[in-house]
């Protein structure tokens, strides 16, 4: 008897606005915009993407596309989708010193 495998989509695990805001400061930790994004994207499915979609004014086509994993977002359509899911985009001192900068 051959197992069926199925896709895992990350989206289906994340049930609670901890979960996603944990999700999220992972995947800044990475610093790769590419991966941020994409995270991004998969937080506003978990969340619900007509959701987000009505509270930003963006159409759920150009969520998908910008928050794929070739897409591009802009800072503005960034804060507008983190603003949608109740998260705040912050910056902080990192834990080590970056050389080369005062």
């Amino acid at each position: 008897m051959s197992e069926k495998l199925t896709t895992y989509d990350p989206a289906e695990d994340l049930t609670s606005n901890e979960a996603m805001a944990v999700f999220m400061a992972e995947a800044f930790e990475t610093n790769d915009a590419g991966f941020i994004a994409q995270a991004l994207g998969i937080v506003a499915r978990a969340k619900g993407m007509t959701q987000i979609a009505n509270q930003t004014g963006l159409s759920r086509e150009q969520l998908y596309r910008s928050f794929s994993e070739h897409g591009n977002p802009t800072l503005k359509t960034t804060l507008a989708v983190m603003k949608a899911l109740g998260m705040d985009l912050t910056a902080k001192i990192p834990s080590a010193p970056i050389t080369g900068h005062r």
